[in-house]
């Protein structure tokens, strides 16, 4: 068998590009409005994520002319163009929110915002439908099969409970108040919610953490996934499973940096904070790395990717908050080692997946 080997040009124009937009990005939010708790802040965020997908799916049709989306004539062609067009409104809602910082407009804003993401779920059902299950997988978009889903998606949850399990057990935070925090984030306008009783908003949140969050955050996350997991992960494992997907979860460490520097996930511990997260997204990076390896689905990865971030925040924030961020179990030095044991018991127990020659979907 002829061993592939890496377009190396082909990544660093991705990698420039990628890097350049982010980091430019940043610039922007730190020269506005700056990091913190405020509507801008998860816009330009949740841009952010979008830039890797944005950069792989324009060069892959208009640049690199190898790849197999440029010579791409099927139906799934038109998820991407919808893609980049959800991704241009996405900078102009991200212009309106800087320039126009009114609460009604960044509501119908992000409401928008959300429709559009529903509507592209939609799109790419009925062009999957349309088109079959080869065209889709042909153009790098196969979905998976369900059990990978259960699977991957109940493994992840358990875990982020186990964690927020110790955290308590050992005394490392203190219990969320549900109420109060719900209260905050309406601006103190808490009408209606002293009706509703503790046990029945802890559900309500549960779902929107398990299963409406991710569902809508979905298409958001695939514009990290389809960029680290599809494209970068797809050239990187040319050169071997196990250092391929190292090196994309330290680019993908390094990506985050500045948001990290500015208080993301780590507030107080810019320098500390910065080399966590490059731990932390090694470590969840093989996790989901593993998962295309096995499914031979970004959509997979998009999906655990966006459940990852609403259950830990729903565990983290709203059932037991850690009092250090760095000293504690989830994003912290005890849930890097915790995960760390993960993806050690992945590379022994399925040694196969991780062979150069056991093919892209276990």
């Amino acid at each position: 068998m002829r061993q592939e080997t890496v377009q190396w040009k082909q990544v660093s124009i991705f990698l420039g590009l990628t890097f350049s937009l982010t980091y430019l990005l940043n610039l922007v939010l730190h020269l506005t409005t700056g990091y913190g708790e405020n509507t801008a802040t998860g816009v330009l965020l949740q841009m952010q994520m979008l830039i890797p997908a944005t950069v792989a799916m324009v060069l892959q049709l208009l640049v690199f002319k190898d790849s197999p989306l440029y010579h791409l004539k099927e139906l799934p062609r038109w998820f991407f163009y919808f893609y980049l067009a959800f991704v241009a409104l996405f900078v102009l809602v991200a212009v309106g929110v800087l320039l126009v910082p009114d609460q009604l407009f960044q509501a119908i804003a992000n409401l928008m915002i959300q429709l559009v993401l529903i509507a592209g779920l939609l799109l790419a059902v009925g062009l999957r439908l349309a088109s079959g299950q080869e065209a889709f997988k042909r153009a790098g978009l196969s979905g998976g099969k369900v059990w990978h889903y259960l699977l991957f998606g109940l493994a992840l949850i358990v875990l982020y409970g186990i964690m927020t399990a110790l955290n308590a057990l050992l005394g490392l935070g203190h219990a969320a108040n549900i109420r109060e925090m719900l209260t905050q984030a309406a601006g103190g306008q808490a009408q209606g919610l002293d009706m509703i009783p503790d046990w029945a908003l802890s559900l309500l949140i549960g779902f929107q953490a398990v299963i409406l969050g991710p569902l809508l955050g979905w298409l958001i996350a695939l514009g990290e996934e389809y960029g680290w997991r599809g494209y970068l992960q797809g050239e990187l494992i040319k050169i071997g499973k196990v250092p391929g997907i190292l090196l994309v979860g330290v680019i993908w460490g390094l990506w985050h940096t500045p948001i990290i520097l500015m208080g993301h996930n780590y507030p107080g511990q810019p320098v500390l904070g910065s080399f966590l997260m490059l731990l932390y997204c090694i470590v969840l990076g093989f996790f989901l790395g593993y998962a295309v390896l096995k499914s031979g689905s970004v959509w997979l990865a998009a999906f655990l990717h966006a459940l990852n971030n609403q259950v830990l925040s729903f565990l983290m924030v709203a059932v037991y908050m850690p009092d250090d961020r760095v000293w504690s179990f989830g994003v912290g030095i005890y849930g890097i080692l915790l995960w760390a044991s993960v993806v050690v018991g992945l590379l022994l127990l399925d040694r196969k997946a991780w062979a150069r020659n056991s093919g892209w979907a276990g």
